[in-house]
């Protein structure tokens, strides 16, 4: 990954700073009636009560809550609600508007307020005081770095509460998507989506984007009329979709859960506090796939306590979306890339539905402490899957799972084989790896195998009550299980906790999973490839989806084009609709020349842009002199239709330059 160079963190809030005229009345958000009554309303503390505390946890000079991702001065003045005035500008391919601030001042004498941005337009700066309204405030946009953005920096006024910041997007803003109707499932109007994680909701709000920083928000959001609009808030499906919307956020959260997406959307209830958003082509497949939902929620409730976030509604995005799933509050997006038919790829949502414990409730305060929110995630996911499904299916998603993690160990560098990894002077997709994930899961299943599943469960669940929205840090994590789970002597000398947290690799005494059912797989795949079988003869007829892959995994690497052939014509595994299979299959196709496959290896890429399905395609073509040709010929028309986050992955590998 490429390294930067980060810029100081805090600024002189003297440097460089100049004042602003008074704007001219253009396209000031604030000029509604309702937005000027919402800024009286305001108040600066967060919602207390049932839905937490934004307060900051723990000492703030603690170097290990320094955010080295955030130029924001959190320790001094801390944003506690967000209030959002936007304007869906599909034509510009940019959003336009104004973002307000209420704030806790954490020194009397602080004085300035300074804010993450990336490649955003400032239009106006402004701060309000009970005494005389908003005015125009001093204001500096410093130099911009590559990955951090620039640092916004703000001077108040002593009795300043608030500050309001009017601004425009890019059209290239890495945290938006902006999709033609020609792109979209329907076909016939546009559509935009937001992904904020992990330093992107930058890119479309002005504030302080640090996981440590959390905020209540609400939001104002206009979109041309018979679109609608959705956020990671409380939303209303029965609203009218008249292009004018209203938002409200009333748990605090970090900046990277705001969310926001805009476009032809039906919706599907699931049970009493779960639905799906789609397009309306869309969403009737996806309320049948999504249908056990409701016996997640309560599965997981079951184990670890209370949903805390009211409702749980999923949207399906088009098919550009980079990710398997973003865990935003209340509002879960979701690549339609899980939509199999069988519900053989839902783990997805058990596991999304699992960050509303752990990530969202529960999240990590710098992002060198991810595994915190993704290896505690991954373990939830498997037990609902368990729960749901049976022990078999764990089991195989399981053995998966610690596939992908086994391949990341081969290739990555020992420094970040470590969960608390350090990302001093790397953008912090850099650590988002298996080793979060898989190898923080490994940790914990570790932890229930020593201390047993019940008194695990009842840390876990305390954990949880504990920590409930705030952020913390590693260092947080392991005082509160030396106190609560391994102040017993002899469970504390049987978990190596220091080499599972900050040694490369996985300790020696790390427990493997295994699957029954993948053993029979393994033999089937070993008589075919010997030629003892014919691929006709294979008992195929009850394996899923797991076992599908688990063989194609397994089989030689280089096959020959007879046998590849005969897989084919007995599974018709080239025009496979799932994907999961599909994309398994075109791997052995690339590495074995197989031309048949070669028509369907470009629809796949040209139709999706999941980065885990096609980043690996794309590496698997550049292997070689002719794969890299045709990869860039392919990329060269799938480019336009991928996402920000999924072209920076595949730029440095095609070496693209435009």
């Amino acid at each position: 990954m490429r390294r930067i160079q980060l810029v100081q963190r805090r600024l002189c809030p003297h440097d460089s700073l100049r004042r602003v005229r008074p704007v001219q009345r253009r396209w000031l958000p604030h000029d509604s009636l309702w937005f000027g009554l919402a800024a009286l309303l305001l108040t600066c503390a967060a919602v207390a009560c049932d839905s937490g505390s934004s307060a900051p946890d723990g000492p703030l000079e603690d170097p290990a809550r320094q955010d080295l991702h955030s130029y924001a001065n959190s320790d001094e003045i801390r944003v506690t609600h967000v209030e959002l005035d936007l304007e869906v500008r599909f034509d510009e391919r940019r959003l336009r508007g104004s973002a307000m601030f209420s704030f806790d001042r954490l020194r009397e004498d602080a004085d300035v307020l300074v804010l993450d941005t990336r490649d955003l337009t400032i239009a106006a700066v402004e701060s309000w005081s009970p005494n005389g309204g908003f005015d125009a405030a001093t204001w500096s946009l410093a130099a911009a770095d590559a990955v951090l953005g620039a640092a916004l920096t703000v001077v108040l006024p002593p009795q300043a509460t608030r500050a309001r910041v009017t601004y425009e997007t890019s059209p290239q803003a890495s945290g938006l998507q902006w999709l033609t109707p020609e792109q979209t499932a329907g076909r016939e109007h546009p559509f935009m989506f937001t992904q904020s994680q992990a330093i992107h909701a930058r890119s479309w709000i002005p504030l302080q984007d640090s996981p440590a920083v959390r905020v209540t928000y609400g939001a104002r959001i206009r979109t041309p009329e018979g679109l609608r609009a959705v956020m990671s808030a409380a939303n209303d499906p029965d609203a009218p979709a008249d292009g004018d919307y209203r938002f409200d956020m009333p748990q605090p959260i970090p900046s990277y859960l705001i969310a926001l997406a805009a476009g032809d959307l039906a919706f599907r209830p699931l049970g009493e506090r779960t639905g799906v958003y789609a397009e309306p082509s869309v969403v009737e497949a996806a309320a049948d796939e999504f249908a056990d939902t409701e016996s997640m929620m309560a599965a997981t409730e079951k184990l670890y306590g209370p949903y805390r976030w009211e409702r749980y509604d999923l949207l399906v995005l088009p098919p550009s979306f980079p990710f398997g799933g973003m865990e935003n509050p209340r509002l879960t997006f979701a690549t339609p890339t899980i939509l199999a038919g069988d519900r053989s790829l839902v783990s997805l949502v058990a596991h999304e539905l699992a960050h509303s414990w752990s990530g969202n409730l529960v999240t990590n305060a710098t992002w060198r402490d991810f595994w915190l929110n993704e290896g505690f995630t991954v373990y939830l996911e498997r037990r609902i899957v368990e729960e749901l499904y049976g022990a078999d299916r764990e089991a195989m998603e399981a053995v998966l799972g610690l596939r992908a993690l086994d391949a990341d160990l081969e290739r990555l560098d020992d420094a970040d084989e470590i969960l608390h990894v350090d990302l001093a002077g790397r953008d912090p997709d850099a650590g988002m790896t298996q080793v979060p994930y898989e190898k923080g899961a490994l940790f914990l299943r570790h932890l229930e195998q020593v201390a047993g599943r019940e008194r695990f469960d009842a840390f876990l669940r305390g954990y949880f009550d504990h920590f409930a929205f705030r952020s913390i840090t590693t260092a947080d994590f392991l005082a509160y299980l030396s106190e609560h789970l391994l102040a017993d002597e002899a469970l504390a000398g049987a978990v190596a906790v220091d080499e599972w947290v900050r040694a490369p690799g996985l300790p020696p005494d790390a427990r493997r999973p295994a699957s029954e059912a993948f053993d029979g797989v393994e033999t089937a795949a070993a008589r075919w490839a010997a030629g003892e079988l014919r691929a006709a003869g294979l008992e195929t007829t009850a394996w899923t989806t797991h076992e599908w892959l688990h063989f194609l995994a397994v089989l030689p690497a280089r096959l020959g084009r007879a046998q590849m052939a005969e897989l084919d014509a007995a599974f018709a595994l080239t025009e496979s609709p799932n994907a999961e299979i599909a994309h398994q299959w075109l791997l052995l196709a690339i590495r074995n020349a197989y031309a048949p496959a070669e028509g369907r290896l470009e629809r796949y890429l040209l139709g999706i842009g999941r980065r885990k399905l096609i980043l690996p395609l794309y590496a698997a073509l550049a292997a070689t002199a002719d794969g890299r040709e045709r990869a860039l010929a392919i990329y060269r028309r799938a480019r336009p239709g991928y996402h920000p986050i999924a072209t920076a992955s595949i730029d440095p590998l095609l070496g693209w330059d435009g």
